[in-house]
């Protein structure tokens, strides 16, 4: 017996009215908020970075493939990792169907890992993705940028992730979500990286925004975290699924990791 409020359809129509006037608003203030984001001022590039990427060694120039535009992918692929990040696996299978429309938008699409290039390539294969996936092992790329950090680092609490200082890096106080025996959410997903939680932890997702003029680039924009959400299509899904999230603990995994659902009887459809 469901205990959620059950109405007619008069009442429904009158709560989705009332439902719809906000996600309206909803909808305004993201317009207001993409273009303030696209009003920040930009900071011009100066340094030489370089990649490892599927057609030899690159700059951050050749990233962009021509256009003028370049969003790259922060994913969570450290060089002692033995596979990405779930979390971040689960994000990038939406990069496939969209990037084509991006690239014929003069937007190039591209993730940057440090693992080295076999790793990302064998990864990659795996997982049957198509999109451009750069190695910047050896660069200062991803340190700059905040989506890496030392050891050192951690340990000392010089770490600035997410346009905050984060304190000395501890077990218990990793996003408050580890319990004293180093079990907990990230320890699991750590492990499924074939790492540490520390070792994982000093990887970090992120995506950042380029632009070139010239022969100037400039970057534009970095978000972390939660910024990442929107990215994350599959909880635009579930957030208007009947009981949205509904999560507890780790759901997820790679897409090549679900057991297959089992089927009820005379179940046909998508067969």
């Amino acid at each position: 017996m469901t205990t959620h409020k059950i109405a007619t359809r008069k009442e429904w129509m009158d709560a989705r009215l009332e439902l719809l006037a906000a996600e309206k608003e909803h909808t305004r203030r993201s317009d207001a908020l993409a273009q303030q984001r696209q009003q920040l001022p930009w900071v011009k590039v100066d340094k030489n970075y370089s990649f490892d990427t599927e057609g030899g060694r690159a700059t951050l120039g050749d990233l962009f493939q021509g256009r003028s535009q370049l969003l790259v992918y922060h994913f969570m692929f450290g060089p002692d990792y033995k596979a990405g990040c779930p979390s971040c696996s689960m994000i990038a299978d939406g990069f496939n169907g969209f990037a084509v429309h991006l690239a014929n938008h003069d937007v190039q699409l591209c993730t940057v890992s440090r693992a080295p290039l076999a790793k990302l390539q064998a990864f990659k294969q795996r997982m049957g993705w198509s999109f451009p996936w750069a190695s910047s092992l050896g660069s200062e790329f991803n340190y700059d940028f905040n989506t890496s950090l030392t050891e050192k680092q951690q340990l000392d609490g010089t770490v600035e992730y997410n346009y905050r200082r984060e304190p000395a890096w501890t077990l218990n106080g990793i996003g408050d979500s580890l319990t004293k025996d180093g079990e907990g959410p990230v320890a699991q997903i750590a492990a499924t990286t074939g790492t540490d939680v520390a070792t994982y932890t000093r990887e970090r997702p992120g995506m950042s925004a380029f632009v070139r003029e010239g022969d100037a680039i400039y970057h534009t924009y970095s978000t972390y975290s939660r910024g990442l959400d929107g990215l994350w299509g599959s909880y635009q899904w579930l957030d208007r699924a009947p009981l949205g999230r509904n999560e507890q603990g780790i759901w997820w995994r790679r897409h090549d990791e679900y057991e297959a659902p089992a089927r009820t009887a005379g179940e046909t459809c998508c067969a």
